[in-house]
Protein backbone atom coordinates (compact mmCIF):
# COMPACT_ATOMS: atom_id res chain seq x y z
CA UNK A 1 0.00 0.00 0.00
CA UNK A 2 2.62 2.51 -1.09
CA UNK A 3 1.78 5.96 0.16
CA UNK A 4 4.69 7.88 -1.28
CA UNK A 5 4.00 10.79 -3.59
CA UNK A 6 3.41 9.69 -7.15
CA UNK A 7 5.33 11.40 -9.91
CA UNK A 8 2.15 11.88 -11.89
CA UNK A 9 -1.39 12.76 -10.94
CA UNK A 10 -3.18 15.80 -9.69
CA UNK A 11 -2.02 17.47 -6.52
CA UNK A 12 -5.03 19.79 -6.49
CA UNK A 13 -7.11 19.73 -3.33
CA UNK A 14 -10.24 17.58 -3.37
CA UNK A 15 -13.10 19.16 -1.45
CA UNK A 16 -16.70 18.33 -0.74
CA UNK A 17 -19.05 16.33 1.41
CA UNK A 18 -17.53 12.95 2.15
CA UNK A 19 -18.97 9.52 2.69
CA UNK A 20 -16.98 7.21 4.94
CA UNK A 21 -15.91 3.88 3.45
CA UNK A 22 -14.04 2.74 6.58
CA UNK A 23 -11.93 4.23 9.35
CA UNK A 24 -9.19 5.41 7.01
CA UNK A 25 -10.97 5.81 3.66
CA UNK A 26 -13.34 8.51 2.43
CA UNK A 27 -15.12 9.10 -0.83
CA UNK A 28 -15.62 12.63 -2.16
CA UNK A 29 -17.40 13.20 -5.49
CA UNK A 30 -16.71 9.61 -6.59
CA UNK A 31 -13.02 9.68 -5.66
CA UNK A 32 -11.80 7.17 -3.05
CA UNK A 33 -9.32 8.76 -0.69
CA UNK A 34 -7.03 6.84 1.67
CA UNK A 35 -6.08 8.94 4.68
CA UNK A 36 -2.31 9.48 4.68
CA UNK A 37 -0.16 8.18 7.52
CA UNK A 38 -2.76 6.28 9.55
CA UNK A 39 -4.21 2.77 9.60
CA UNK A 40 -7.58 2.09 11.23
CA UNK A 41 -8.91 -1.34 12.17
CA UNK A 42 -10.59 -3.03 9.20
CA UNK A 43 -14.40 -3.09 9.01
CA UNK A 44 -14.52 -6.82 9.85
CA UNK A 45 -11.86 -6.56 12.56
CA UNK A 46 -12.70 -7.07 16.22
CA UNK A 47 -10.72 -6.06 19.29
CA UNK A 48 -11.12 -6.80 22.98
CA UNK A 49 -12.55 -4.06 25.18
CA UNK A 50 -11.44 -3.33 28.76
CA UNK A 51 -13.69 -6.18 30.01
CA UNK A 52 -12.10 -8.65 27.60
CA UNK A 53 -15.25 -8.83 25.46
CA UNK A 54 -15.15 -8.76 21.67
CA UNK A 55 -15.72 -5.29 20.24
CA UNK A 56 -16.32 -4.33 16.60
CA UNK A 57 -13.49 -1.78 16.63
CA UNK A 58 -13.31 -1.56 12.82
CA UNK A 59 -16.96 -0.55 12.58
CA UNK A 60 -16.54 1.79 15.55
CA UNK A 61 -13.63 3.54 13.81
CA UNK A 62 -15.73 4.08 10.67
CA UNK A 63 -18.66 5.42 12.73
CA UNK A 64 -16.35 7.78 14.64
CA UNK A 65 -14.97 9.19 11.38
CA UNK A 66 -18.49 9.54 9.95
CA UNK A 67 -19.65 11.36 13.09
CA UNK A 68 -16.60 13.67 12.97
CA UNK A 69 -17.10 14.52 9.29
CA UNK A 70 -20.91 14.72 9.36
CA UNK A 71 -22.26 16.81 6.49
CA UNK A 72 -19.36 19.28 6.62
CA UNK A 73 -16.98 19.98 3.76
CA UNK A 74 -13.82 17.86 3.86
CA UNK A 75 -10.68 19.20 2.23
CA UNK A 76 -8.03 16.70 1.11
CA UNK A 77 -4.55 17.47 -0.19
CA UNK A 78 -3.28 14.52 -2.28
CA UNK A 79 0.19 13.14 -1.58
CA UNK A 80 0.09 10.34 -4.19
CA UNK A 81 -1.70 7.07 -4.94
CA UNK A 82 -1.61 3.68 -3.25
CA UNK A 83 -1.29 0.26 -4.87
CA UNK A 84 -5.08 0.10 -5.21
CA UNK A 85 -5.02 3.36 -7.22
CA UNK A 86 -6.77 5.30 -4.49
CA UNK A 87 -5.73 8.89 -3.93
CA UNK A 88 -3.70 9.15 -0.71
CA UNK A 89 -4.24 12.50 0.99
CA UNK A 90 -4.05 14.54 4.15
CA UNK A 91 -7.63 15.53 4.96
CA UNK A 92 -9.18 18.09 7.25
CA UNK A 93 -12.55 19.41 8.38
CA UNK A 94 -12.78 23.08 9.40
CA UNK A 95 -8.97 23.15 9.50
CA UNK A 96 -8.66 20.14 11.83
CA UNK A 97 -6.42 17.28 10.68
CA UNK A 98 -8.67 14.19 10.46
CA UNK A 99 -5.76 11.76 10.69
CA UNK A 100 -4.50 13.34 13.92
CA UNK A 101 -8.04 13.30 15.33
CA UNK A 102 -8.53 9.59 14.49
CA UNK A 103 -5.20 8.59 16.07
CA UNK A 104 -5.53 10.90 19.11
CA UNK A 105 -8.95 9.41 19.89
CA UNK A 106 -7.74 5.81 19.57
CA UNK A 107 -9.64 4.98 16.37
CA UNK A 108 -6.50 4.45 14.25
CA UNK A 109 -2.77 3.89 14.57
CA UNK A 110 0.10 5.87 13.12
CA UNK A 111 1.07 3.97 9.94
CA UNK A 112 4.81 4.11 10.73
CA UNK A 113 5.77 2.41 7.49
CA UNK A 114 4.69 5.54 5.60
CA UNK A 115 4.89 8.39 8.09
CA UNK A 116 5.98 9.11 11.64
CA UNK A 117 3.85 12.30 11.76
CA UNK A 118 1.12 10.75 13.91
CA UNK A 119 3.28 8.91 16.46
CA UNK A 120 2.88 11.64 19.14
CA UNK A 121 -0.91 11.37 18.83
CA UNK A 122 -0.70 7.60 19.16
CA UNK A 123 1.38 7.95 22.35
CA UNK A 124 -1.25 10.40 23.67
CA UNK A 125 -4.12 7.97 22.91
CA UNK A 126 -2.25 5.05 24.46
CA UNK A 127 -1.50 7.02 27.64
CA UNK A 128 -5.14 8.14 27.88
CA UNK A 129 -6.42 4.61 27.11
CA UNK A 130 -8.59 6.10 24.35
CA UNK A 131 -10.55 4.01 21.85
CA UNK A 132 -8.82 0.73 20.99
CA UNK A 133 -6.24 1.39 23.72
CA UNK A 134 -8.87 0.60 26.41
CA UNK A 135 -8.39 -3.11 25.72
CA UNK A 136 -6.27 -5.20 23.38
CA UNK A 137 -6.08 -5.33 19.62
CA UNK A 138 -4.03 -6.51 16.68
CA UNK A 139 -2.47 -3.77 14.56
CA UNK A 140 -4.53 -3.46 11.35
CA UNK A 141 -1.52 -4.30 9.15
CA UNK A 142 -0.94 -7.53 11.15
CA UNK A 143 -4.66 -8.36 11.09
CA UNK A 144 -4.77 -8.04 7.27
CA UNK A 145 -1.66 -10.20 6.88
CA UNK A 146 -3.12 -12.88 9.17
CA UNK A 147 -6.41 -12.89 7.21
CA UNK A 148 -4.49 -13.60 3.99
CA UNK A 149 -2.67 -16.64 5.40
CA UNK A 150 -4.20 -19.98 4.42
CA UNK A 151 -6.02 -21.61 7.35
CA UNK A 152 -4.57 -24.94 8.50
Amino acid sequence: MAMHAAATGSTRAIQGRASVVDGDTLEIQGTRIRLFGIDAPESAQTCLNQSGKSDRCGKRAAFALADKVGARVVSCQPTGKDRYHRVVARCSVAGEDLQAWMVRNGHALAFRRYSKSYLPYEAEAKAAKAGIWTGSFEAPWDWRRNQQRPKR
